[in-house]
């Protein structure tokens, strides 16, 4: 039984996932991570529950799993300067013609593949993706990535309302 489904004693899941994503030690690279931490100081409605995603690729599937609604925050490669925040589904990143969107396209398109394979998909799935300024050892984000995760939060708690 994945940890998405009711167990008894453990309340159900809820109608929307926000997962981060991303290496809080590669600086920008951890910015889906770091609107999570963000989300983590503010109330939220009771319907939406919070993921620190990390680097787990396919680990994901147990929790995105039948979920009603799914928005993952991910570092994106994009023309765009540094900061710039980016809406997309999961068709822009299935595309063959597509540019390679996200730092974890790879590991993002295969869970949803799978998650599709084994008939357990989220209903809809939204992918917020800001474009990173630095991709190196640390820990702190860049001055405009940094700026840009208050902005992720209030379009995060925006689609998490739709």
């Amino acid at each position: 039984m994945h940890p998405t489904a009711e167990q008894p004693g453990s309340p159900p899941p809820r109608r929307v996932l926000v997962v981060g994503i991303g290496n809080i030690l590669l600086r920008d690279e951890g910015v889906g991570v770091r609107v999570i931490e963000a989300m983590r100081d503010i109330p939220l409605p009771d319907d939406v529950e919070l993921l620190d995603g990390g680097t787990s690729g396919a680990d994901l599937i147990d929790f995105i799993a039948d979920r009603p609604k799914v928005i993952f925050i991910d570092a994106v490669r994009t023309d765009g300067p540094p900061g710039s925040v980016y809406r997309f589904s999961p068709e822009d990143l299935m595309q063959d013609a597509a540019p390679a969107l996200s730092l974890h396209q790879l590991g993002l398109l295969e869970t949803l593949r799978m998650a599709r394979h084994m008939n357990c998909s989220p209903r809809e799935v939204v992918i917020f993706g800001v474009k990173p300024g630095a991709i190196d050892y640390g820990t702190d984000l860049t001055p405009q990535v940094a700026s840009a995760v208050p902005k992720v939060v209030q379009l995060v708690l925006t689609e998490a309302g739709r």
